[in-house]
C-alpha cells in the first residue's frame, strides 16, 4: 500500500499544551487504595505511596492529574479528607456503591502529585453542594493565610498554599446517573456563580465547565449552548468526555472510532465560537478533553462486584494490542486539534481503566495502552503541523470512510526534532510511506519505534508484562508502517 504524508513548517496548527498529556485519579475502585496508595506494601514510601507506581507515572511524564472525580466528586465532602486521619469519617460512596475511608484526601494527594511531578486539576462538588463549599475549598488550597480555611490548612501542617491552578466546576452534570443531576439551565447558573466567587478568592485560577458527558447524549449541543450562555465570561475551558470500545467485535470499525472524537471536538469548538459571536467576546473558548479512553472490557464483571466494600476491583479493563492502536489514534486526533484542545486526561491512571496495573501487596506493570501514551507524551511536544495523508479508505460503518493511515507531524524547534506519529489501520498490508516535511532543510532519521503484534487480543499481565512492547526499527531511507501498527518516527535537522 502506497501512502503519502505531507507537512510543512509554514502551516502550523498550534502549540501543543503539555497538559494534553494529563491523566485522572478518582476515588473509584483501586485507583487510590491499592493503586497509588498502599501503606504496608514493600514499595511504600514514608506517606504510604507506592514507589513502583510513582516510577511508572513519572515515566509517562504526566503534567496534570484530575482529582478526586469523576462521579465520586458529586457526593464528596472535601473536609472529610483533611486533617488527622484518625478523625476522618468513613462514608457510603453512592456513585460507585462502595465505602470511602477518606485515608487520602487533598492533603495527601497534593503531596503525591508533587512526587509524581504533576499539577492537579481539582474538581468541586456541584452535585450535593454548591457555591459556598467551592469557595471554601479554593480558600483552603490556595489562600496564603489569615482566614479560617487557609489557617486550617496551616494547622494541618501545610504552611504554603497548594497553588492549584486548574479547577473543574463539577462533573458530568448532564447525566441522570450523576448525584445532583441538573438541567442545563440549573447547572449553568450554579457553575457561573461558583466560578465567579472561586475567582474572587484566587483570580489566578482557570476554570473548566462541564460539557456533554459524551457525543451520544440526547442533550448534546443544546447543553453546551445553554451552559456556555451562562458561563462563557467566567470559565476558560469546556470539557468533553468520551469512551470507546469494540462491543461489536469488529476490529476494522473499532480502529476508526477516532473519527467520532474528531467530529466531537470540531462540533464543540463550533458551538463555542457561535456563543463567542453572540456575546461579542474577544475570548476564544478552549477545550479540555478531560475524560477519554477505551472502556468496555470490565462492564460485565463489574456487575458481579459486591457493594459496600473498600476499594473493590472496579473498571479493571485488561487492554489488548488493538486497544493500544485505538489509543494511538485518539492521541493523534487530539494533537491534530492542538489549537483548541489544551488539556486532556486519560481516564484513568492506575488500575481503573488505566495504563498502569497493580497487585495488592505485589507487582506493578504497564498495560498495552501505556506505550502510545508514553511515546506521545515524550516526543510529540512543541508545535503540531497540519498533516495531509493520502491513502486508501475503507467502510467503517457509522464512522464513515476511514483512512488506512492516521498521522500527525509535530516539531520541537528548540530540540530541532520532528516527530511523526502514525497508525496503520490495515490488518493485511504494510504501508510504504512517501514522507515530506517542508521548511526544515535536510532531515536525518534518528529513530523509528513500532508497536505491533500478530495477536490483536494480546495483553500484558503481571506474569508476562512484555507481551506487547515497542521495538526499534532500523533507520533506513525507506519508511514502512507495518500492518496494524503504531509508529513513532523521529528526525533531526
Amino acid at each position: 500500500m502506497k501512502v503519502s504524508i505531507f507537512s510543512d513548517r509554514h502551516f502550523p496548527i498550534g502549540d501543543i499544551d503539555p497538559r494534553l498529556y494529563g491523566s485522572f485519579i478518582e476515588h473509584l475502585g483501586r485507583a487510590v487504595y491499592g493503586g497509588i496508595y498502599e501503606p504496608g506494601h514493600p514499595e511504600a514510601d514514608d506517606m504510604g505511596f507506592r514507589k513502583d507506581v510513582l516510577e511508572l507515572v513519572r515515566k509517562l511524564n504526566v503534567p496534570i492529574v484530575r482529582y478526586p472525580g469523576g462521579n465520586f466528586v458529586s457526593g464528596y465532602r472535601w473536609e472529610d479528607g483533611i486533617g488527622d486521619r484518625k478523625e476522618r469519617p468513613r462514608r457510603t460512596e453512592l456513585a460507585w456503591f462502595t465505602i470511602e475511608p477518606n485515608e487520602v484526601g487533598i492533603d495527601e494527594f497534593q503531596a503525591w502529585a508533587k512526587r509524581a511531578g504533576s499539577e492537579i486539576m481539582m474538581a468541586v462538588n456541584l452535585g450535593t453542594r454548591g457555591v459556598e463549599d467551592a469557595r471554601n475549598l479554593v480558600e483552603y488550597c490556595n489562600f496564603p493565610g489569615g482566614t479560617h480555611y487557609s489557617d486550617l490548612r496551616r494547622k494541618n501542617g501545610f504552611e504554603k498554599p497548594f497553588a492549584i491552578k486548574n479547577w473543574c466546576l463539577g462533573n458530568e452534570m448532564d447525566g441522570p446517573w450523576q448525584i445532583g443531576h441538573k438541567t442545563a439551565e440549573e447547572y449553568g447558573r450554579i457553575a457561573a456563580e461558583a466560578g465567579k466567587v472561586m475567582k474572587w478568592v484566587d483570580p489566578s485560577i482557570e476554570l473548566t465547565v462541564c460539557g456533554s458527558s459524551s457525543s451520544e447524549m440526547d442533550t448534546f449541543i443544546e447543553w453546551e449552548e445553554t451552559v456556555l450562555r451562562h458561563t462563557y465570561d467566567v470559565v476558560d475551558y469546556v470539557s468533553l468526555h468520551n469512551y470507546y470500545g469494540n462491543r461489536d467485535n469488529n476490529t476494522e470499525k473499532y480502529l476508526a472510532c477516532s473519527l467520532d472524537m474528531d467530529n466531537f471536538i470540531t462540533t464543540v469548538a463550533s458551538i463555542c465560537d457561535v456563543i463567542k459571536r453572540r456575546k461579542h467576546s474577544d475570548k476564544t473558548m478552549m477545550l479540555s478533553f478531560d475524560e477519554w479512553n477505551v472502556w468496555f472490557h470490565s462492564n460485565e464483571q463489574d456487575k458481579k462486584i459486591e457493594k459496600w466494600t473498600v476499594a473493590p476491583p472496579q473498571l479493571e479493563d485488561v487492554y489488548t494490542f488493538e486497544d493500544a492502536l485505538v489509543v494511538g489514534c485518539l492521541l493523534i486526533t487530539m494533537i491534530r486539534h492542538a489549537d483548541r484542545v489544551k488539556m486532556a486526561c486519560l481516564a484513568q491512571l492506575v488500575n481503573v481503566i488505566a495504563p498502569i496495573m497493580t497487585e495488592n501487596g505485589g507487582r506493578a506493570w504497564a498495560q498495552t495502552i501505556f506505550y502510545p501514551f508514553l511515546h506521545a507524551s515524550s516526543y510529540a511536544r512543541g508545535k503540531a503541523l497540519r498533516t495531509c495523508v493520502e491513502c486508501g479508505t475503507y467502510d467503517a460503518g457509522k464512522y464513515g470512510q476511514a483512512p488506512y493511515v492516521e498521522s500527525v507531524v509535530t516539531v520541537d524547534e528548540e530540540k530541532r526534532e520532528i516527530t511523526v506519529l502514525a497508525v496503520n489501520r490495515s490488518l493485511t498490508e504494510d504501508a510504504e510511506v512517501d514522507l515530506t516535511v517542508g521548511g526544515y532543510g535536510e532531515l536525518r532519521k534518528i529513530e523509528h519505534l513500532i508497536l505491533t503484534c500478530d495477536d490483536m487480543n494480546a495483553c500484558n499481565t503481571a506474569d508476562a508484562p512484555d507481551t506487547v512492547v515497542p521495538a526499534a526499527v532500523p533507520c533506513t531511507e525507506k519508511t514502512v508502517l507495518g500492518k496494524h501498527s503504531w509508529n513513532v518516527i523521529r528526525f533531526a535537522w
